[in-house]
């Protein structure tokens, strides 16, 4: 009886025992958890927010990664919700063009603007997903992954460094150790160590730590941090145990540019969502996802988006390493990703909880957000070597990467436009690098099948 119970694991409906079922959610979890927090506290550090406005931030995108799981969990009259085992967080795909937001001044208020747009965008593609997922070839997906890999490692090595606004004037005026002053060897060790610690265990371990490598890495460059004085839980004693995210505690305001970038990368990520989507259903359930869940999945996506700009989170995804652990072990019950959504739920409606994440010193977060943002850059690298390598695509990629990097490493190339086209075109590699991938794939000649020149 019992054997027969714990098939169930492997179907997405019915109660397998709870106990199993609550191993495997906190494996979920585990495997998350690290990249859901880090975007909101690398934004907070951008925006240049209070302690107390960083945890709310935390706080409100863990609680709406949450809800965007179980929406996608619960599908609601067929068409809204996709029904498949997809664990839901917050994207490092929005981190550059939520940088650039909070470098001209626009804040959180701004970004949720954009979230708002991109989530009405999303919605659209959802609506249309059949026709518009053409224009997105893997060669074009897999060319603004890569770009976003490629975008995000300044971020990790300025965290690795210490942070940029750790200056020696910012630090000493806050009566903070040397140590985390900007470029200090104590810095660049804790970085270091905490980097071989991610790399030992993800080569070497096994199970649960290789599972965790990159929280369990963290966790050892925190206890290294500890020994240099680098952390301090001043804040986290008046932190409250339980509290709600609070509605538009942020604002909301719309700003052209920042709508049409996010809008642009909003509608990329829902067709990316696709290939989620359909890893999920043919490693999981042995099967292609059908049209209603594709539909009903992306649709979830863009209107749980707009649910977060609102309670002041930041844009969600579907979390492919989540997608990974459900291709490797085949379980899918709903059951254990509702009691991953729920604990997520429960850490982010705790104050304390985020208080103690705000805690984790720059130089830890760099030195294990550098491995995701390269796993990132050659998750690109793969979905374009999915295809030929032939001289158009390398052309596509190549030159579209090229630009959109390329400009945006130039501050002052697009100094004479209108700050608005600076905006849209100069601040993130990624926008460029989309429209050039899109237009390069469309007035590019096809070659001929079979053709390698």
């Amino acid at each position: 009886m019992k054997t027969r119970a714990q098939d169930l694991l492997f179907q997405f409906h019915g109660r397998p025992p709870m106990g199993v079922s609550i191993s495997l959610a906190l494996q979920h979890l585990v495997a998350m958890i690290v990249g859901c927090v880090t975007p909101p506290i690398i934004i907070a550090g951008a925006v240049g927010l209070s302690q107390a406005d960083r945890v709310l931030l935390i706080q409100a995108s863990l609680v709406m990664s949450a809800v965007s799981t179980l929406l996608q969990l619960y599908p609601i009259g067929g068409w809204f919700g996709s029904g498949l085992p997809v664990i839901l967080g917050v994207s490092f795909a929005y981190v550059p063009s939520m940088q650039a937001i909070a470098a001209s001044g626009g804040g959180v208020s701004a970004i949720a603007g954009a979230m708002l747009v991109g989530g009405v965008v999303a919605v659209l593609v959802g609506l249309f997903v059949k026709k518009i997922r053409l224009l997105f070839p893997p060669v074009i997906t897999g060319t603004v992954v890569f770009t976003i890999g490629l975008s995000l490692y300044p971020t990790a090595i300025n965290y690795m460094a210490g942070g940029t606004g750790n200056t020696y004037e910012a630090v000493t005026a806050k009566g903070l150790p040397e140590a985390l002053v900007y470029g200090s060897w104590q810095n660049w060790l804790v970085a270091v160590l905490t980097l071989a610690a991610v790399m030992v265990l993800n080569h070497h371990g096994r199970g649960v730590c290789k599972l965790a490598s990159i929280l369990l890495g963290m966790l050892a460059g925190y206890a290294v941090a500890l020994c240099f004085g680098m952390v301090s839980f001043a804040d986290v004693g008046t932190a409250a145990w339980f509290s709600l995210p609070r509605p538009l505690h942020f604002g909301v305001t719309f700003d052209v540019p920042s709508c049409v970038a996010v809008g642009l990368l909003f509608a990329i990520n829902a067709v990316q969502a696709i290939g989620d989507f359909t890893a999920t259903t043919v490693g999981g359930l042995s099967r292609d996802p059908t049209d209603s869940e594709l539909q009903g999945g992306i649709i979830a996506y863009g209107a749980s988006n707009i649910l977060a700009a609102i309670f002041g989170g930041l844009p969600t995804a579907t979390y492919s390493q989540n997608v990974g652990i459900v291709t490797t072990n085949k379980v899918v019950n709903r059951t254990v990703f509702t009691l991953a959504g729920g604990f997520l739920l429960l850490a982010g409606v705790s104050p304390k909880f985020a208080a103690v994440l705000t805690t984790i010193p720059q130089c830890v977060l760099g030195g294990a957000t550098i491995t995701v943002f390269s796993t990132i850059a050659m998750t690109g690298m793969k979905l374009i070597a999915s295809q030929d390598l032939t001289a158009r695509n390398t052309t596509i990629v190549g030159l579209s990467a090229a630009l959109g990097v390329g400009i945006s490493q130039a501050s002052a190339a697009l100094s004479q436009f209108p700050e608005a086209v600076t905006m849209i075109f100069g601040k993130s590699p990624v926008v460029i690098a989309t429209l050039m991938a899109v237009l390069l794939n469309l007035i590019l000649p096809k070659e001929n099948e079979g053709s390698t020149d």
